[in-house]
Formats: C-alpha cells, structure tokens, sequence
C-alpha cells in the first residue's frame, strides 16, 4: 500500500497558511475546520508545518499568551514530508521515528495533500480486515476431503 491509496480515498482538501500570518488566525482555521495542522507555504513552496504541538509550546514560550505571534515563529521548519510513491511501511518508521502525527505529501515542489497517523492506522486496519474476510472467505469454501 502507498500513501497514494490514502490520498484517494481521504481527498485532496488542504488547508494552508502564511508564514506572517498571525497564530491567533491560524488557531482559528484550525478550530473552524476541526483539523489538527496546517500546511506553511510561502511563494507557492512549502515553508513549513504548524500543528497543534507547536502552538502549545509556542504559547507555552509567550508565558501562555498568543500576543501577536507569527505563525513563523512556531511552525515546524522542517517537516518529515513523503511522496504519493512512498510505501505506508515506510511512512509508518519515519512518523514513529519523529513522533510526527502529519505528513505532507510533496510531488518535487507541488503539494499533494496531508496524511496524519490517524489516516495512516485507518489504512492498516482497513487493510486488515480486507485481508481476514478474503481469509475467512477462502476457508469457509475450502474443500472436503474424501474420507475413505
């Protein structure tokens, strides 16, 4: 399975934000779409990662005020990113490694989309349980034998 089967069946909705945007509005969008990240781009490249972690421990730096914080100053600069051709094993060790819950997606420069580790488990267990009703299936028509 590749994080392309995820993107296929999640969409390609996104949601971004610009590095000088304030934390404040992008804690907004976060919370009027119910989504734990955002992707930072700036001039149409990827810039950055702002998720839920970072705004605590940005606020938890203001003394737990967001004051006129920039996303900037909060985002994470170098996300953990993979391809739509990346191997959902592969994804797996490197979110597990980082402790890392999004990933985006990248073509070269272009932004596929935004898989979490929610999305990835989702993957998994649906894969699963695919893999066990085909088992059960094949069992349940196995063959009698011929008793002499």
């Amino acid at each position: 399975m590749q994080v392309s089967d995820i993107l296929r069946v999640k969409g390609h909705t996104l949601f971004t934000v610009l590095p000088e945007e304030t934390l404040a509005n992008a804690m907004s969008i976060m919370a009027g779409h119910d989504i734990g990240s955002l992707v930072v781009m700036d001039k149409g490249r990827l810039a950055g990662m702002l998720t839920f972690r970072e705004v605590i421990l940005q606020i938890n730096r203001n003394g737990g005020q967001v004051g006129d914080t920039q996303v900037r100053a909060a985002m994470d600069a170098s996300p953990l990113v993979c391809t739509s051709d990346t191997d959902m094993d592969t994804v797996r060790r490197m979110m597990l490694e980082r402790h890392a819950r999004y990933m985006p997606v990248m073509d070269g420069t272009l932004l596929m989309g935004v898989i979490s580790f929610y999305d990835v488990a989702k993957a998994v267990v649906d894969a699963q349980n695919f893999e066990n009703k085909m088992l059960k299936a094949y069992i349940r028509d196995w063959p009698e034998k011929d008793e002499a």
